[in-house]
């Protein structure tokens, strides 16, 4: 136990550092010395209790594990739409699995989860990823975008002869993937174990609010890929339990929110690890729906030089299988609003976005009281919570969802019908992620956003070209209010029919332009009719 002395300019004692009784002695003035048991009493208070949740683990049932939902009667339309490559010889693409040279476990475990035919993601994804070649790829949500990393990763590994062992202390993954959520990371978890299923590769996946004695246990039993958000799985390797020299792939998903203000140092510390190899010594593999200018100056920072980037249209800048509609309502009128629209709705699966942490419970409680089936999800609610939330969603014994942005990535639930933006977001690239909750795989879906023209003013142009580019219904109000001056001109509309273009397709001019001026957007220059010559 730690002790001080009452003498004034030190303080000595022992404290236990790992096994080891180790003396202190610490030069600090007798005014800092009255302070240290209060500053211990305030650590002790505002660490709070000691995280012990233990999951339930996942059905080992081979109907559970391969379990799906079919696709929509707009599947084949993925075959319509615009795919473009850029980069310096991109390796053609697939048209079937079969061509995917997959080997037969894989084969067969791709056929249970009921895949047909790959999406065009998956088209272009799996060869440029089974040539070795680093990626950054646009898709639209719900578009296959985990299944076009996964299989050539473990087509590899498979090839290779990998097997996870269990006699290490220290595991060392041959491929690392990292989400910014726990339930997508959870999830892409998941498929991984599918595809894995009855192989010698051993997928393992690691988050915060579990127990960490739990994971690390499940961690040391061997592992070949390892799935993490970036908190836990630092945590991990600053343990001792997680070696990177073996790495081989490292994939980020969701990768604009990870190379974001909130991400961006941890995927920086991850790649500076002791032992993480050098890009050139690493395949990186990038995945997301939207994919902004800033973020792919910042992608470069970890991707080869020779990197290729797929872009695959949308129909529209948001997935054209949803059908979106907007109310025009302010602040205080938005709960009747609400109501209304959920009782004309049955008992629909609705995902409900809002704001904050304490919107989204108040929202929820009112739900309740209102008779609809509601829970919540949030970062403020304990990992069981969220669990137990998504499951009761999941299963429909509750038939609305209210979420923040933790819900808005990636997550996959099977028919979700109906998406309401109770608040909108603060960028275009968020809203696309939130519709992007229904009409995946061919589904048709429906989205409903209430505008506040006190608060949303700012995204309006961005709204009137996701709306024009699919061929939707643009309100007179919302046209009015995008060009009245109100709405600021820095807006980014989807480039001809990419949500995403690579940034080093512009032109000389554009690009001294924007490195001249960063903050203007080279898609509003495009869309004022600025057109020079470009180059590859």
């Amino acid at each position: 136990m730690f002790t001080h002395s009452r003498t004034s300019g030190s303080t000595s004692g022992f404290t236990w550092v790992g096994k080891a009784k180790v003396k202190l002695h610490v030069h600090i003035s007798a005014a800092c010395q009255l302070y240290l048991p209060l500053c211990a009493a305030f650590l002790f208070l505002t660490a709070g209790p000691r995280v012990t949740y233990v999951p339930p683990p996942p059905s080992e049932d081979e109907e559970s594990i391969f379990s799906h939902y079919e696709s929509g009667v707009n599947f084949d339309k993925y075959d319509e739409i615009l795919v473009d490559v850029s980069g310096t010889n991109p390796p053609p693409a697939i048209m079937t699995f079969d061509e995917a040279a997959l080997c037969e476990s894989l084969k067969r475990n791709v056929s249970k989860s009921g895949y047909v035919k790959p999406t065009p993601v998956q088209k272009h994804g799996i060869p440029i990823i089974s040539a070795g070649r680093d990626l950054m790829a646009c898709a639209q949500t719900g578009s296959g975008k985990t299944a076009a990393f996964l299989l050539p990763i473990l087509q590899q590994l498979m090839a290779d002869g990998a097997a996870a062992s269990c006699f290490s202390e220290m595991q060392e993954p041959d491929a690392i993937i990292v989400a910014p959520t726990r339930e997508l990371i959870n999830q892409i978890y998941l498929e991984a174990r599918k595809f894995a299923y009855g192989t010698c590769v051993r997928p393992v996946v690691v988050y915060g609010g579990v127990s960490t004695g739990h994971q690390i246990r499940d961690l040391l039993r061997g592992c070949n890929v390892l799935c993490g958000t970036p908190g836990r799985l630092l945590d991990m390797i600053g343990r001792g339990k997680v070696g990177l020299t073996k790495v081989r792939y490292l994939v980020l998903d969701e990768a604009d929110r990870m190379l974001d203000m909130g991400f961006e140092p941890d995927m920086r510390r991850l790649v500076g690890s002791p032992g993480m190899p050098s890009k050139e010594n690493r395949q990186t593999l990038m995945f997301s729906a939207t994919f902004p200018e800033d973020i792919q100056r910042l992608a470069a920072d970890f991707l080869k030089t020779d990197y290729l980037f797929l872009a695959v249209g949308i129909v529209g800048g948001a997935c054209s299988d949803v059908e979106q509609t907007f109310v025009q309502v302010t602040k205080f009128a938005k709960r009747e609003q609400l109501i209304d629209l959920l009782k004309s709705t049955g008992s629909e699966r609705t995902m409900v976005f809002v704001e904050t942490k304490r919107q989204a419970d108040f929202i929820a409680t009112i739900l309740c009281q209102e008779k609809f089936p509601t829970t919540s999800i949030h970062g403020d609610r304990e990992q069981w919570q969220r669990e137990q939330a998504l499951g009761d969603f999941r299963s429909g014994k509750c038939s609305v969802l209210v979420a923040t942005s933790v819900g808005a990535r990636g997550l996959d639930i099977p028919d979700v019908q109906f998406v309401v933006n109770f608040d909108l977001p603060n960028n275009i690239d968020e809203y696309v992620h939130r519709i992007g909750r229904t009409g995946r795989c061919g589904n048709t879906g429906r989205a409903v956003s209430f505008y506040d023209p006190g608060a949303d003013s700012e995204l309006a142009r961005s709204l009137v070209t996701i709306l024009s580019k699919a061929q939707q219904e643009v309100p007179s109000w919302l046209e009015e209010s995008a060009f009245s001056g109100h709405s600021p001109s820095g807006f980014n509309p989807p480039r001809k029919h990419f949500a995403s273009t690579d940034l080093r397709k512009y032109s000389v001019v554009e690009y001294i332009l924007k490195v001249t001026f960063p903050t203007l957007s080279m898609e509003v220059a495009w869309a004022e009719g600025l057109s020079y010559p470009q180059y590859s």
